[in-house]
């Protein structure tokens, strides 16, 4: 039940206890007008301060200060006119509400029983007892089984609170578990990001310094500075919009396509190496139509399998191929250098972020290799 379907029954109950006693020929006008308000009384301390405290699955102080008080203006009322008693059917069920069922049945028990001794003191006859005896029986039984009815809603009440308790714990567990997550595949991610292009442009620049330290021909001197300066403006560019969490600098200016290129470009004026780019029409002359997500993942792929092409196949040609079959993008990374055992356990970043990345983004990632014979990278994603 809801708590407005309580409150109209407290008001029902009491307001006809109210009205009984305007009726009927008691102990007077004045005793049932008292009696009366007392009943009205005890309703209007329930919805002033008691309302607050029933129904709660832990019981506060308020809760027993309003049972004592109640109590009181009802066995008042009952001492005044033994036609309040009636009222115990509303005040009974506020009781086990409001306090453990134990208590409840001691107090509901109580004000039951005592409105018999009460009006052999009032009235100095038994009289009006042998009357009493039956109803208050009748009385009894009723308030208890009401009692234990309200009873089992407050446990039902205190099991659900546990339920929803546990279950926000739970969310709780669930959502920091998710954050710490969700933190860790960001790192792993700008860890990944970080090797593909500040790495290797560090790299790179490295490798030209070193090259046009080691040269005595001011021409190849030049050329290696202004190599060193082109590629430093890209890193710084890639850096940005790393900071930025934008997509590869490379990306923005055009498709991917031209990216690869550019990126075999380099590689052939940084080092010699021979390069070939074969795309498909899906990818020259114009950007293909493909997730900037899914272009990411291709053009980091790429410049990590070039990367190891630089630092450490020793090889004299590249052959790059982009393609796109059905749904299916297909790169392919080939070299003639020196070749490695796959099987052989790695100590480098690159080929696991480049699978970690690739696997990410629901596609697959092999490397064919062996000594001597060369490496062919394949990235396919979906």
């Amino acid at each position: 039940m809801k708590r407005w379907q309580w409150d109209l029954g407290f008001t029902v109950v009491a307001g006809a206890v109210i009205a009984f006693m305007a009726f009927d020929d008691g102990p007077g006008p004045r005793a049932a007008f008292v009696s009366s308000l007392l009943v009205a009384a005890a309703l209007a301390w329930y919805f002033l301060y008691g309302r607050r405290h029933i129904f709660r699955t832990v019981t506060p102080r308020g809760a027993w200060i309003f049972v004592s008080v109640l109590a009181v203006l009802h066995l008042a009322a009952v001492w005044i006119d033994h036609t309040a008693s009636f009222a115990l059917f509303a005040w009974g069920t506020m009781i086990f509400a409001s306090v453990p069922r134990r208590p409840s049945v001691a107090i509901v028990a109580a004000l039951t029983l005592l409105p018999v001794p009460m009006t052999y003191l009032r009235d100095g006859t038994l009289s009006l007892v042998h009357g009493l005896l039956p109803l208050t029986a009748l009385g009894l039984a009723f308030a208890l089984l009401l009692g234990t009815f309200v009873s089992h809603l407050v446990e039902q009440n205190e099991e659900r609170a546990a339920m929803i308790a546990e279950l926000s714990a739970s969310r709780a567990e669930v959502a920091r578990l998710s954050h710490e997550a969700g933190v860790a595949t960001e790192r792993a991610r700008l860890a990944a990001e970080i090797h593909d292009t500040l790495a290797q442009g560090f790299t790179s620049i490295i490798t030209l310094a070193q090259a046009a330290e080691s040269a005595t021909d001011p021409d190849t001197v030049r050329r290696r500075l202004t190599q060193v300066a082109g590629t430093a403006r890209e890193n710084l560019a890639e850096a940005r919009a790393l900071v930025a969490a934008l997509s590869p600098a490379d990306l923005h200016t055009s498709g991917l396509g031209d990216a690869v290129r550019r990126q075999l470009s380099r590689l052939a004026s940084q080092t010699g190496i021979r390069t070939a780019c074969h795309l498909d029409r899906h990818f020259d002359p114009g950007p293909a139509d493909l997730p900037t997500a899914l272009q990411v993942v291709l053009l980091r792929s790429l410049q990590e399998a070039l990367t190891n092409v630089r630092r450490h196949a020793r090889a004299t040609s590249v052959e790059v191929r982009l393609a796109l079959t059905g749904t299916t993008v297909v790169l392919t990374v080939t070299d003639d250098g020196v070749g490695f055992t796959t099987t052989a356990p790695g100590s480098g970043f690159g080929l696991a972020g480049m699978r970690s990345r690739v696997e990410q983004a629901g596609g697959v990632c092999t490397v064919d290799s062996h000594p001597g014979t060369g490496t062919t990278v394949k990235v396919e994603l979906s």
